[in-house]
């Protein structure tokens, strides 16, 4: 299998190539593992808001619940986004923007195997999402 560097380096005619595919296939299903395991070990603790007498007790309870519920949805969303990109590499289109189809790059997916878009075509929806957004 090829390793970070040798990505790097290769061609451009050579992008997403089988080689290239199995390495982020490898990577991705790795990430996954991971992701798995770790949620294995943890477990939300229950909100007992009776226990602590002291209101700033129950407050910091309340908080570390919150944190731990936030920490499973990221958890959640990155194996869903795991999973749309190694069905993108079944069908063939992992590595490609979704939006204009150009090539993502592999700097790009190496820093985030789950890109959907190039960084220009990300920041332009970014920009767009704020200046739509509603005002509070």
């Amino acid at each position: 299998m090829l390793t970070e560097e040798e990505i790097l380096v290769a061609a451009e005619d050579d992008y997403m190539n089988d080689e290239q595919l199995t390495f982020f296939k490898q990577r991705l299903l790795e990430m996954r593992q991971s992701l798995i395991d770790a949620g294995e070990n943890e477990q939300i603790g229950s909100l007992d808001t009776e226990r602590a007498a002291d209101e700033s007790d129950r407050a910091t309870q309340e908080e570390q619940y919150w944190i731990q519920v936030h920490m499973k949805e990221r958890e959640s969303n990155l194996i869903r986004d795991i999973d749309k990109a190694l069905h993108r590499i079944r069908i063939g289109e992992y590595g490609f923007c979704e939006d204009t189809g150009e090539e993502i790059g592999i700097k790009r997916l190496l820093i985030r195997p789950t890109s959907l878009y190039t960084a220009e075509t990300q920041a332009r929806r970014e920009l767009q999402t704020r200046q739509y957004a509603p005002a509070a």
